[in-house]
């Protein structure tokens, strides 16, 4: 993994590079097929939408950050 300031980075970039908001490619991989790993996930949006591995998985990661953080706070 990267540090935490390039994922930021890459975060930051992704509407410029992809046309469309993280929060649209967040409940895209919401909405996707139930795969469990993060490769398949990476996998499965560059496959589907043509994206770089880079952004793919930074927005994995983001995906994932997320739903921890979530869980965490439902506890």
């Amino acid at each position: 993994m990267y540090s935490a300031e390039t994922h930021q980075n890459l975060l930051s970039r992704i509407p410029a590079v992809t046309g469309r908001e993280l929060s649209a490619w967040l409940q895209a991989v919401d909405e996707g097929p139930s795969l469990h790993r993060c490769e398949e996930k990476i996998d499965w949006l560059r496959g589907t939408y043509g994206i770089s591995y880079g952004y793919a998985k930074a927005i994995v990661h983001e995906h994932d950050l997320r739903r921890a953080a979530a869980r965490m706070s439902q506890d």
